[in-house]
């Protein structure tokens, strides 16, 4: 048998495709099935300029056959076929793509577009089979030819004898070893699986003789084994049909079909792009959280599909990660079908998807928070702090885009609001929007801080989530309105004539409040007498841009850099407990004047719920204090 070398490109460069581009072996099925339906889509454009040939879509299909006892798989189509000069320029060179040349010749005006245009995945045989036999007959010869090749070292192409018009292409599988079981791409079950993973939706029927069992007539509790010849893809994707077409049932069945999740979707989103870019797309907004998702074996991503062949079955450049609770799917014609990760990443045309995708979700969501308030709350309380990690990130990139989906629990509503209705509802003698921190809301309500604001009127946000504060430190305003703490060492709502009584409390407390800064030494930054403060003794105010909840979350993480607060200790100077500590330092009782600093800085550490670092000490001096 004659054997001619590869016009290109060498054992390297077939090496590197069979072991480089492709990441897993059962890949080559569907590029085999992609040039498939690329032959049978050839012979119907063919039939749009020549009326003398007639295009019956019934006689154009794709049939599966395995052989275990020859250890072949044969994938045959009723495609165009090949020439003998067509088998020298299409398989006689690694990377040349008939499919290719033939697309940009016969652009599709109807809807139809060839599939493969990388022009490497029919090596992609090699994965599995030794031996790459190809017998075909094109449209219009008499002549059949049979191209055959075990590898890198070359191939052979003589004449053969086929009967119609079409190409069967035959895989001589490699043996089992350790590591795998070529055998498996022989069974039903695995092939029929592998089609329904990546080729559900070509547009051809492919036909393959499933073994079915049923029970036998004489004896119905037996059963028997029999063959039939089934088509095993589904052909029509759901995002293919009119939306007009489709109920909610339909984008339900779907979800469950493609396993996107155990519970019922909230929301569906059917996309039908064509501008810039062209892109189908079902996204869906689960209703409860996966059970692995903040786990590092979650995969965010959708299904990316090329013309209805799965490229990957996670694709995560599609989706931002504060929108990585969204499952589904996209379909382009404008991606190419053979390419690997790497190059996947920097399809210009995936990234305008993505961004596509990106502002479908987000509109999405607003408008569910706009027309069902309920449904939108509940999507929230699965994913609401995906959308805070969102705002966080990336230096606050994706803020506006993202501010208007939150919520907080109200102090006022006693529900959760958005911001725009926050400020909607602000008086106008109001500066900031106010917030407190804490585990719980009913923990908030009680908080010492929250007191002169509250008796002022404003409305406060409660903060429980470990990531709140952190989205909006990194928010920093909302329509002009700066975000102020309840624990921040300067409120700035005091009127004139509270700030001067509370700067001659100071004043005349200063000695006091000296001593007792010396006392608890680096523990606060000051203490001073307290304008916020009016049934409580004590409290913390901080400065700066970590405050005492950011400080605590900072510290649970590994490798913390141990991070504190500048604490300010707020003394209520119209309280008892100030009456007995001032008395005490007049009579220059330095014991009472240490037991009760001690006993107050202890009290705020309980409040903020830090812990108090010598509880021993603590417990000995509420004993002193009751003795």
């Amino acid at each position: 048998m004659p054997t001619r070398e590869f016009k290109a490109e060498s054992k390297k460069l077939l090496d590197m495709m069979i072991h480089s581009i492709y990441s897993q072996k059962e890949i080559f099925l569907r590029e085999i099935i992609s040039n498939s339906s690329d032959a049978i889509d050839k012979i119907y454009y063919k039939a749009l300029a020549d009326e003398s040939l007639v295009f019956n879509k019934d006689d154009y299909f794709i049939r599966i056959v395995p052989n275990k006892e020859e250890r072949t798989l044969t994938v045959s189509d009723t495609g165009i076929g090949m020439t003998e000069e067509e088998l020298e320029k299409n398989l006689g060179t690694i990377a040349q793509s008939g499919s290719l040349n033939f697309k940009s010749e016969n652009e599709a005006k109807d809807g139809h577009d060839i599939i493969g245009q990388f022009g490497v995945g029919f090596y992609s045989a090699f994965m599995v089979a030794d031996q790459v036999t190809v017998i075909t007959k094109a449209l219009g010869s008499d002549q059949a030819f049979k191209w055959e090749s075990q590898g890198a070292e070359g191939y052979s192409i003589e004449p053969c004898t086929r009967e119609s018009v079409g190409t069967d292409v035959i895989l001589k599988l490699k043996e089992n070893n350790e590591d795998e079981k070529f055998d498996d791409y022989l069974d039903d079950y695995r092939l029929k699986s592998i089609v329904k993973k990546y080729s559900d939706f070509i547009r051809y029927p492919i036909k393959m003789e499933v073994t079915e069992s049923r029970p036998k007539k004489d004896n119905d509790k037996e059963f028997e084994e029999y063959k039939e010849e089934q088509t095993i893809n589904s052909m029509v994707p759901l995002w293919r049909k009119n939306k007009n077409e489709l109920k909610e049932e339909d984008y339900e069945n779907f979800y469950k079909e493609k396993h996107y999740g155990f519970d019922k979707p909230l929301r569906h989103i059917n996309i039908q792009a064509d501008g810039m870019v062209r892109y189908h797309a079902i996204l869906y907004i689960p209703e409860s959280i996966p059970f692995d998702y903040y786990s590092k074996e979650y995969e965010k991503g959708l299904e990316l599909y090329s013309n209805g062949v799965l490229i990957m079955e996670k694709c995560a450049e599609l989706l931002p990660d504060y929108f990585s609770f969204v499952k589904g799917m996209a379909d382009s014609e404008d991606l190419s079908l053979n390419i690997s990760r790497e190059i996947l990443q920097q399809d210009k045309q995936l990234k305008l998807i993505a961004k596509n995708i990106n502002h479908k979700i987000q509109k999405e969501l607003e408008k569910l928070l706009k027309e069902d308030r309920e449904t939108y709350e509940k999507f929230y309380k699965a994913f609401g702090r995906q959308l805070k990690y969102g705002v966080y990130a990336d230096y606050g990139m994706h803020k506006e885009d993202l501010q208007n989906l939150l919520l907080f629990y109200s102090s006022k509503e006693k529900k959760l609001v958005t911001l725009d209705e926050y400020v909607s509802r602000m008086p106008e003698d109001q500066k900031y929007i106010y917030y407190a921190v804490g585990e719980t809301n009913e923990k908030i309500e009680k908080l010492p801080q929250t007191e002169l604001v509250t008796d002022k009127g404003y409305e406060i946000l409660f903060f429980t989530e470990d990531i709140d504060e952190f989205a909006i430190k990194m928010l920093t305003n909302y329509k002009e309105k700066e975000f102020k703490s309840v624990s921040s060492s300067d409120l700035d709502i005091e009127s004139d004539e509270e700030k001067k009584e509370a700067k001659a409390e100071e004043e005349a407390s200063k000695p006091l409040f000296e001593k007792m800064k010396g006392i608890l030494s680096d523990k606060v930054k000051e203490v001073r007498a307290s304008k916020r403060l009016k049934s409580h003794p004590v409290c913390f105010a901080t400065e700066g841009e970590v405050s005492i909840e950011m400080e605590k979350v900072l510290n649970q993480m590994p490798n913390n850099e141990n991070v504190k607060a500048d604490k300010i200790l707020e003394i209520n100077t119209h309280h008892n407990v100030f009456k007995a500590l001032k008395a005490a330092f007049d009579l220059n009782d330095e014991q009472k004047v240490s037991l009760y600093t001690n006993l107050l800085y202890n009290q705020a550490l309980l409040v903020e719920g830090l812990p108090v670092q010598d509880p021993v000490a603590f417990a000995n001096d509420i004993c002193k204090l009751m003795g």
